[in-house]
């Protein structure tokens, strides 16, 4: 008795993402990584500090 095959879109997916996985740069993800978590953190410093101000200024 033979086994279906998965012919399913997820299973294609799996393989697409197995492929271009296989042939990434992790030192340059990495770093992009890294430098991503830092920008993200100065842009939420900047947005509460200008939340907080703008509230300050709406009170006056």
């Amino acid at each position: 008795m033979e086994k279906p095959q998965a012919t399913d879109s997820s299973s294609n997916m799996f393989l697409t993402g197995t492929i271009l996985l296989a042939n990434m740069d992790y030192s340059g993800l990495t770093d992009y990584a890294v430098k991503a978590l830092i920008g993200g953190a100065i842009w939420m410093c900047f947005k509460i500090a200008g939340d907080y101000f703008s509230e300050r200024m709406k009170k006056k």
